[in-house]
C-alpha cells in the first residue's frame, strides 16, 4: 500500500508551512496515523511531531446532456496534516 499519495500544494497550506511548521499531504484512506508518520519520516528525513487526519466524502455530481441527466460522484479521499519539528522543513520545490 502507497501511504502517500500527493503533497497538498495551496496558498493556505504554504502558509501554514512558513508559520506553524505543518504540511499537507492526500494520503490513502486506509492509513492510519502511524502509518503515515512512518512514511513522511522515511521519504523526507524529517522529524514528525503530530499527525491529524480528515476524511472527506466526495460530492455528487451531475450535468445535463443530449442523453439526459448525467449522475456521478468526486472520489472519496483522506487529508493528513503533518506537523514537523521546529528547524525540520520539507522543500517540495527543490527537486523540480
Amino acid at each position: 500500500m502507497e501511504v502517500i499519495i500527493k503533497p497538498v500544494l495551496t496558498e493556505k497550506m504554504t502558509a501554514q508551512g512558513d508559520k506553524l511548521n505543518r504540511y499537507g499531504f492526500i494520503v490513502d484512506v486506509r492509513a492510519n496515523k502511524l502509518q503515515i508518520r512512518k512514511a513522511v519520516e522515511q521519504m523526507y528525513n524529517v522529524v514528525v511531531t503530530d499527525v491529524n487526519t480528515v476524511n472527506y466524502m466526495g460530492k455528487i455530481k451531475s450535468r445535463y446532456t443530449k442523453a439526459g441527466i448525467l449522475e456521478g460522484r468526486a472520489n472519496n479521499y483522506k487529508k493528513a496534516y503533518v506537523t514537523l519539528k521546529d528547524g525540520d522543513k520539507i522543500d517540495f520545490y527543490s527537486n523540480i
